[in-house]
C-alpha cells in the first residue's frame, strides 16, 4: 500500500450477525434511494477539509460524543430551543469545534441537493460518513461502512452526565465507561488515538503541567513545552494539538508519543503507564498496519452503538439541527 488512501476490507456481516438491530445496518442500506450518496458526502467532505484542516480532528470528536449518549443518532448537532437545552450546549460538550458541525450540515446539503435523495439520508449516517472521510483525508485508513441508523427524537444536556471520559480517567475508568458502550479495552485503546489529530485547550491539562507537580509521566522536556505555551493564568480556551509531532497525519505517531512520556491527557498517558494495556501500546506504535486494522474494527463497534432504526425511535431529520 502506498502513502495515500488505503482501502482496507472488513467483513462486516459476520460480526453484525449477533444482533437484531446491528443486523438492520447494511452497506447497501441506501443503494435504491441515493445509490451515489458516499460519493457526494466524500466530495463534500473533502471540499470542507481542504478550506481549514481542522474539520478533521472536529468531526472525528464529534462523532464519539454522539455515539457516547444516547448512541450514535445525531442528537449532538441539534440546537437547544426555548424550552429544551440540547446535548450540544452541555458543559462537556462546549469544547466541540464548529468546524464539525459544520461538516455535517454542509455534507447533508450536498445530498439534499440531488432530488432523489432529498431527505432520505439521515444526519447520523452522514456523520458516520464524514467522520470515515476525513480520518482518511488526514492519511488514516478507509473502510467501509455499516448505514441505516435513524436520527434521535431528543436531545438534552442532562443526558450528556457521566457519558463521556474525563481527561482525567484511569485505565479501570475508561475500561468501564467503554464496556458499558459494549466496546472491549482493545476497542478503547484503538479509539483513543483519535488523539493523533485534533486540538485540546490548556484547561484540560493544566493540572498536570503544574510547575511544582509535574505529572512524573510526562517527559519533562514536553512538560516545559506545554509550561510556555500554557502558563498560569493564561486564557484557558487556547488550544494546543493534542499530537506535537504529526499534527495533521492520521497515524500510529499517538502510541509512539506514548512511549516517549508525550500524551497530553492523564488518560492518554495511562494507556502506556499501566502495565496492562502497555503491550498494546507497543505493538501499534511499531506496526501501524495492526493499528489501522484494529482502529477500524473499534469504529465499526462504535458505529453500532444505541443505533436506531425502528421509526418509533428515530426519523430522518428535515434539518440536522432541529428535531423535526
Amino acid at each position: 500500500m502506498g502513502a495515500g488512501i488505503r482501502i482496507l476490507v472488513v467483513m462486516l456481516a459476520v460480526a453484525a450477525a449477533g444482533s437484531g438491530v446491528v443486523a438492520q445496518l447494511r452497506r447497501d442500506y441506501y443503494a435504491s434511494v441515493c445509490p451515489d450518496v458516499e460519493t457526494i458526502v466524500r466530495d463534500a467532505v473533502t471540499k470542507k477539509v481542504q478550506e481549514t484542516s481542522v474539520a478533521v480532528g472536529a468531526t472525528v470528536r464529534l462523532f464519539f460524543h454522539d455515539c457516547f449518549v444516547e448512541g450514535c443518532d445525531a442528537s449532538v448537532i441539534v440546537v437547544s430551543s426555548g424550552n429544551n437545552t440540547a446535548e450540544k450546549d452541555h458543559p462537556n460538550n462546549l469544547s466541540l469545534a464548529g468546524d464539525g458541525f459544520d461538516t455535517v450540515i454542509k455534507a447533508r446539503a450536498a445530498v439534499d441537493a440531488v432530488p432523489q435523495c432529498t431527505n432520505q439520508v439521515s444526519c447520523a449516517d452522514i456523520l458516520v460518513m464524514a467522520t470515515r472521510d476525513v480520518i482518511a483525508l488526514a492519511g488514516g485508513p478507509s473502510y467501509a461502512v455499516e448505514l441505516g441508523r435513524l436520527d434521535g427524537l431528543s436531545s438534552t444536556a442532562s443526558s450528556v452526565d457521566g457519558k463521556l471520559p474525563p481527561p482525567s480517567f484511569n485505565l479501570d475508568q475508561l475500561t468501564s465507561l467503554f464496556a458499558a458502550n459494549n466496546l472491549s479495552q482493545t476497542d478503547m485503546i484503538a479509539l483513543s488515538a483519535a488523539h493523533t489529530v485534533g486540538f485540546a485547550h490548556c484547561g484540560t491539562f493544566a493540572s498536570r503541567i503544574q510547575p511544582s507537580a509535574v505529572d512524573p509521566t510526562m517527559d519533562a522536556g514536553y512538560a516545559s513545552q506545554l509550561q510556555a505555551a500554557c502558563p498560569a493564568g493564561v486564557d484557558p480556551n487556547i488550544a494546543l494539538e493534542l499530537d506535537p509531532v504529526t499534527p495533521r497525519a492520521f497515524d500510529n505517531q499517538y502510541f509512539v508519543n506514548l512511549q516517549k512520556g508525550m500524551g497530553l491527557f492523564t488518560s492518554d498517558q495511562v494507556l502506556y503507564s499501566d502495565d496492562r494495556s502497555r503491550p498494546t501500546v507497543d505493538a501499534w506504535a511499531a506496526n501501524s498496519s495492526d493499528f489501522e486494522l484494529a482502529f477500524v474494527a473499534a469504529m465499526t463497534n462504535l458505529g453500532r452503538v444505541g443505533v436506531k432504526t425502528d421509526p418509533s425511535q428515530g426519523n430522518i431529520r428535515r434539518d440536522c439541527a432541529m428535531l423535526i
